[in-house]
């Protein structure tokens, strides 16, 4: 049962943006996750940085607090460097960071570059070729690949992480072959619930619909042999049809966790509230969540 929180890259550093990742800190927070786009959504006309260049100020300034992104994608990362910044990255934290990894959509991040929107289809090709590879280069010396979308040749990534064999993996999926991915690769799975249901369902369809998904994770697990317990579950609020509803006191936040937790949810990540955003919130209610509801929970 972990509580976690999403803290947006959106504050300069010594503008408050440090402050966060020590307040998260303070809090007891099991790990802070920061967003891996090059923009997103109604933030793209204001500040935004980048999720490695944070998340390695984050590792430096704090002790105790795992930190991690919700979700880095292929979108606009190659494997090769990606994994040579990752195993940066878990050095400078001594063995604080897990990867967040999606297959990426068709947002900002998906056209930036210049390229055309790949197709689903095209996304979950990527996606099933990207996860292993990032996985051999993060726990062998040196690896050659040619693949159909990602090469590499002769990749060195020594040392490796401080975690071992590798730094952990939750993997962000619904449909069937990133379930599989998850089940082979990852340490935790993500899910925003069923994204067909934010804007018209309910939040007993949206449980529901959550419910079958860890169902579909079992089946998938069970498929290689693997135990679903020996995987996390995740769940990133802000994106169900309760929307910010959980955030408005602590009870109703503990009522919507402790739905979830019943279901099989193991930990579940609150946004760092922003004013005037979808994420606006009562900063008093966020740290009331963070210090009192695992205790209520537990119970």
């Amino acid at each position: 049962m972990r509580l976690s929180t999403v803290i947006l890259p959106v504050r300069r550093w010594h503008d408050g943006g440090r402050d966060e990742w020590l307040r998260a800190e303070r809090l007891g927070f099991h790990t802070a996750y920061t967003y891996d786009h090059l923009s997103w959504r109604t933030f793209r006309d204001g500040p935004w940085f980048g999720a490695v260049p944070t998340l390695t100020a984050a590792a430096a300034v704090t002790e105790r607090l795992r930190l991690g992104s919700l979700v880095t994608s292929p979108n606009f990362r190659h494997p090769v460097t990606l994994a040579k910044d990752l195993i940066s990255l878990d050095d400078v934290s001594d063995g604080r960071i897990t990867l967040g990894i999606g297959a990426g959509g068709t947002g900002f991040d998906a056209t930036v570059l210049g390229q055309e929107p790949w197709t689903p289809k095209e996304r979950a090709d990527r996606f099933a070729e990207f996860v292993p590879l990032l996985d051999r280069l993060l726990t062998e010396d040196s690896v050659t690949y040619d693949g159909t979308y990602y090469s590499a040749v002769e990749a060195r990534d020594i040392p490796g992480c401080v975690q071992r064999p590798r730094l952990p993996f939750a993997v962000a999926a619904t449909g069937p072959r990133g379930m599989r991915l998850a089940a082979r690769h990852g340490q935790a799975w993500v899910t925003t619930g069923d994204p067909k249901l934010f804007e018209t369902g309910t939040p007993e369809q949206s449980r529901a619909a959550v419910s079958g998904q860890i169902d579909r994770l079992s089946k998938a697990c069970a498929e290689i042999g693997r135990e679903a317990s020996e995987v996390e579950k995740i769940l990133l609020t802000g994106f169900t049809p309760d929307r910010s509803g959980p955030m408005e006191s602590l009870d109703a936040f503990v009522d919507f966790a402790g739905r979830h937790f019943e279901l099989g949810i193991t930990e579940i990540a609150v946004h760092a509230p922003i004013p005037d955003s979808e994420f606006a919130a009562d900063q008093r209610v966020y740290e009331r969540i963070a210090t009192e509801a695992p205790a209520q929970l537990r119970r």
